[in-house]
Order: structure tokens, then sequence, then C-alpha cells
């Protein structure tokens, strides 16, 4: 075994004359032969990334750029020499394993959704190309949302800078899902009253790039502030409470729970809230400190409830499309919204 093991990046040395190259070659080097022992087994595993050949290693190896949740001890990825070495990693069993491919199957799958809904016969639709641009804005933001988030996942241990920024285009993806949710929502639900609409999505719009801006900041993608990227996007997932209190009000809240479809719009709330609760609390792992290392740790769970919670959405919007399609697009006092 290997213990107090010190933080060596010859991995990233591309001249073949340094120790770390020679450590691979299957002559040994002067330089190398004089490093401890613990030295050695970090260096040598590192350096057959270069030959495909990596093995996972302990947390406290990692790098600090690399260390992200101290309750997974076992089964990272060394920092990766390539792209190609990432992407090919993702056929591996690792902690990032599960955050990968729950975001690139549910990629693949809103891809397919989207296409789908938006070759939908026009006779399907009141009015078509407004309704398809609405459910559009909703499928891009998912769809941008996950593919941010699956190649984050993939490619954050190629190096620092590349973690920095997959990482902002990963939070920035998270707030514009957030952002294409509200839009086919308060079309439908104020389909008759525009002005509350419109006032409504200039919100959301400017409190989302404001989140986009936030997560832009190095220190957003840090550990410590964990609690904080949760807040960010919960905050701007909750402003949706002004709105959907004013549809209730304003239409009664029988109508609303039947008509206007707030039972799906709570379903969806209560899974990001989960989600996101588990990720800033690291749970479970918080309790079982490696025992979750690969499978059903926070990260996990939380890209999970996103993509359970996007389609709950997905759901009740479509509802609404459907009843808006079996009234008409009248705005009739009695049929209306």
């Amino acid at each position: 075994m290997c213990h107090h093991v010190p933080r060596i990046f010859c991995i990233f040395s591309r001249d073949r004359a340094s120790p770390c190259w020679s450590g691979c070659s299957r002559t040994p080097d002067l330089s190398v032969a004089k490093l401890t022992k613990s030295q050695r087994c970090l260096i040598i595993p590192l350096c057959q990334v270069w030959e495909g050949r990596w093995r996972v290693i302990p947390h406290d190896v990692l790098p600090d750029w690399l260390k992200d949740n101290d309750f997974l001890l076992h089964g990272h990825r060394p920092p990766m020499p390539s792209f190609r070495a990432c992407f090919k990693s993702i056929f591996r069993i690792h902690t990032e394993t599960g955050n990968i491919w729950t975001h690139l199957l549910g990629c693949v799958f809103f891809l397919c959704l989207g296409i789908f809904y938006m070759f939908r016969p026009n006779i399907s639709f009141v009015a078509p190309l407004q309704e398809k641009v609405v459910f559009g804005l909703f499928f891009l933001g998912a769809i941008l949302c996950l593919s941010f988030s699956w190649l984050f996942h993939t490619v954050y241990c190629h190096s620092e800078g590349v973690s920095r920024l997959f990482s902002k285009l990963d939070y920035s993806g998270i707030a514009l899902l957030i952002m294409g949710s509200f839009v086919p929502w308060l079309y439908y639900s104020f389909y008759c009253n525009p002005q509350p609409c419109f006032i409504y999505l200039i919100v959301i719009c400017v409190l989302g790039i404001a989140a986009i801006v936030v997560s832009q900041w190095d220190m957003f993608a840090t550990p410590q502030y964990r609690g904080v990227r949760a807040g960010v996007f919960l905050g701007l997932g909750l402003s949706g409470i002004i709105p959907t209190l004013h549809y209730v009000i304003s239409e009664g809240f029988l109508k609303a729970a039947t008509i206007g479809q707030i039972g799906w719009l709570m379903l969806m709330a209560s899974l990001y809230i989960t989600g996101a609760a588990l990720y800033a609390a690291r749970i479970p792992e918080r309790f079982f400190p490696g025992k979750c290392d690969i499978w059903f740790h926070s990260h996990q769970l939380f890209h999970i409830f996103v993509v359970a919670g996007a389609f709950v959405h997905f759901h009740g919007v479509s509802n609404l499309q459907e009843f808006r399609f079996m009234i008409g697009g009248g705005c009739s006092e009695e049929d209306a919204l």
C-alpha cells in the first residue's frame, strides 16, 4: 500500500526526458530510482495514463483542484492527459460514471422527445409557431443543461483550466433549464392575460442571467461554496412562487389544481428541492463514507432528480397545451385559463 503520497504532477509533462517519462519506460532512470517507494507508487500509475492503463486512485492523493467531496474515499480518476482519455473513461467504473451516464442518457431522451414534439402536425396546436417556440425553448434549456453536465463530468479531470471552464458551462446550463422551464408554463397559464406573462418572463430572464454571471466567478465552483451554489439555483427556481400565487389567487385553487396543473408543478419543485438538498448536504455519503463512492452518492441522486423533475414539468405543460387545444384559442371569461 502507498501512504502519505505527495502531490506529484509530472503527468502533465510532455518532455520524454523528464523523470516521469523515464519512469514509464522499460529502462529505469536514476532520478526515478532515487525516489521513495511512495513517490514511485504514485508516479508510475499516473504515467501509465499516457498508455491508457490508468487505475482509479483514492481521494487523498488527488490534486486539490480535483478534490470536491471528501466523503467519496476511493474510485477517483487521476488527472487525464488528453480529451480522448477523458471520453474513453466514460466506459470505466469510477466516481463519475453515474454522473456522466444519468445526464448523457437524459440528454439523448430529451433530444428525441424534443424532435418528436417539434415535428408534431400543426393541426395539434392552436397557434403552431408560437407554441412550438415556447416548447422549443424548454427543450433547448433541458438539452443544454444535460449536455453541459455530462461533458463537465467527463472532462473535468483533464486539467484545472478545463475543469473551471466546463464547471461554468455546467452551472450556466442549470440556469438555462430553469429559465426555459418557465416559458411554456407562463405562456399557457397566462394565455389570456399576456401582460403579467411578459413581466414574469422578463424577471426570470434577468434573474437567470444574474445566476449565470455569478457562476462565472472561479470561487463559485469550489467545495466551500457548495451550499451557495445550491442556494442560488434554488432561489432562481423558487422565484416561480410569485407567478404561481398570482395564478392561484386570480383563478382559484380548484381550477389551478385541475386545469392549471399546479400539482405537477409542485411535484417538479419537490424533486428539484430534494435533489439540491441532497447535493448540498452530501447525503447519503456523509453518513456512509466510502460506501457510496461509485453508486448512489449525492451528486448522482441530484442528477436523477433533475431528469425526473424536467420530465414531470414537461408532462404538466403538455397537459396545459392539450387543454388549450381542446377549448380553442378563444379567451372568453368562461373558458380562459
